[in-house]
């Protein structure tokens, strides 16, 4: 049988462009078709906003990757139009586990809360989450938006001239050139377009190595995530195992540091210290393997001009704590919304730098948790080592060990605090739902929170007076007024002990301010400086 990943999805045709004595302007370029460079096509021609889709390849990535998405990329993957199909075909988890030698010595349920529409996490593999964006990009372009997606057209290189960027693309038929307002930079962690700029990365790189294996088998784990320090299975090191989709499995093998990683990747190595870990009699196949290395990095700045850096071609973390694809998805959350309201000229250009603020701030959270994992997991001296093992052998008894142990802090969304986008924040509200935190989902009704939220701003009143609109230079708030009452989870997530609320929530589902009553002059200053005017 043919697999998805052997499958071309958006091969090569001949463009218009191609056909033209001069470079064809356009608003935005997108590099790079992954999940990141996707979701921000999508996030762009939904908002009516022009973007052409450049990569190398034609078909999906080969290997699963990225396999854990949690409940934020979900809820920004409802709003692009294919979060349903990723739950559908993921698995769904909240549980994980933690074993010290062969003892369990503690477990942790991501998502205790009831009243959210999404889970903490699913585990799909990488190259299914591609195949709805592409799928998804098509049904946009099919409904007029305009979304160009364009396979085997490589870049080869770029110019900048200050108010747009030229870029030279090789095909099979040969090379053309095209310009763009804006160039968004989704290629990857080896980004071919970092390096033709002369950019590098600034951070660690750990002396660690991973055997990464996807092995199809039937297996009665369940669905959780295990994490195992010094098993008897790979004494000395960690492991991890996660079940995906069609009956395939994730295992992690820590290895060490001076390793032939060629040698470690051929079947007959791999094969024996699987079986260590699942029984002699195991049976199972072999679908995809890699050796990875730590590394806790990224560029100074992710706004160069005009071209926009995003996901692991800006930053990179090692995989203990699914922080990679998802924060990537997260920069493209982040950015899309202010790219449509400065095109558009409804914001200046310098909105774009909260975009490099927000989520610089962003990637540091994430460095500096995976960093502690890291440390955690693969300890340097006999010091930490001693520590570490400490810590296990006390949290299987006692509570206050086990915040301690770090198999992976697992990724939330970036509170941006003090971010630049900011307004008033009233005392006596939740400090979850703070001015630069993600909206917290709740059930209202038969519905969710996060699917009333529109694609631009909103102003949520809860038991509280507003008018039908708010409106300041021609961005407008939608208003969208509940009931404590009737949304008692609601009225807990967003009132704590106040009797009414009105928020402001930002085109990505960030709060951007919030009082305990509405001022009109407060709440137009506020939507003026979430438009970057202020």
């Amino acid at each position: 049988m043919t697999k998805i990943f052997e499958t071309p999805l958006y091969p090569y045709r001949r463009s218009a462009d191609q056909d033209m004595l001069r470079p064809v302007r356009h608003p935005v370029v997108v590099i790079g078709a992954g999940p990141v460079g996707l979701a921000a096509a999508i996030d762009l021609a939904c908002r009516d906003v022009p973007v052409v889709v450049l990569d190398d390849n034609d078909k999906v990535s080969f290997g699963s990757r990225a396999i854990c998405f949690s409940k934020r990329t979900l809820e920004i993957l409802d709003r692009l139009g294919c979060g349903e199909r990723a739950v559908d075909k993921g698995v769904t988890w909240n549980l994980g586990r933690v074993f010290f030698d062969e003892r369990e010595v503690f477990s942790f349920n991501l998502l205790p809360e009831e009243g959210h529409k999404r889970p903490a996490f699913i585990n799909l593999q990488q190259y299914y989450l591609e195949q709805y964006l592409v799928e998804r990009a098509r049904e946009v372009a099919a409904q007029g938006k305009p979304l160009d997606l364009r396979g085997r057209n490589r870049v080869e290189a770029v110019g900048d001239h200050g108010d747009h960027v030229r870029l030279e693309i090789e095909t099979p038929e040969g090379p053309y050139n095209i310009e763009a307002d804006w160039l968004i930079a989704c290629d990857g962690a080896t980004s071919p377009m970092r390096r033709m700029m002369g950019l590098d990365f600034v951070g660690r790189v750990f002396e660690d190595n991973f055997l990464i294996a996807d092995v199809v088998m039937e297996a009665e784990f369940p669905t959780e995530r295990w994490f195992w320090f010094d098993p008897p299975f790979n004494r000395g090191q960690s492991a991890l195992l996660h079940k995906q989709p069609d009956n395939v499995w994730r295992i992690d093998l820590q290895l060490g540091w001076d390793i032939d990683k060629e040698r470690e990747k051929r079947p007959e190595n791999v094969i024996p210290r699987i079986k260590q870990m699942l029984g002699e009699d195991a049976k199972f196949e072999l679908e995809w393997v890699s050796i990875y290395t730590f590394q806790c990095r990224r560029m100074e700045n992710f706004r160069h001009g005009r071209v926009l850096f995003a996901g692991d071609a800006a930053h990179q973390v090692s995989p203990f704590g699914a922080r990679g694809a998802n924060s990537g998805i997260q920069d493209t959350d982040n950015l899309c919304w202010k790219l449509a309201l400065v095109l558009d000229g409804k914001a200046p250009e310098s909105l774009i730098d909260s975009y490099n603020w927000e989520r610089v701030y962003g990637a540091d959270e994430n460095i500096l948790n995976s960093t502690r994992s890291t440390e955690f997991i693969t300890p340097k001296s006999e010091t930490s080592r001693a520590f570490r093992d400490a810590v296990l052998d006390l949290a299987e008894e006692n509570a206050f060990a086990r915040p301690l142990v770090n198999s992976g802090r697992l990724s939330v969304p970036c509170t941006y605090d003090e971010g630049p986008l900011n307004g008033p924040d009233a005392t006596g509200l939740p400090a979850r739902t703070r001015p630069g935190s993600a909206a917290a989902d709740a059930p209202i009704g038969d519905g969710w929170l996060l699917d009333r939220l529109g694609e631009g701003f909103t102003l949520m009143a809860i038991d509280a007076d507003i008018p039908d609109g708010v409106e300041d230079g021609g961005i407008a708030a939608t208003p969208l007024r509940l009931s404590a009452t009737d949304n008692p989870e609601l009225a807990a997530r967003y009132l704590g002990d106040a009797s009414g609320a009105v928020y402001l929530m930002r085109p990505d589902q960030h709060i951007a301010a919030r009082w305990t009553g509405f001022d009109d002059t407060a709440v137009a200053a506020a939507l003026r400086r979430a438009a970057g005017r202020q």
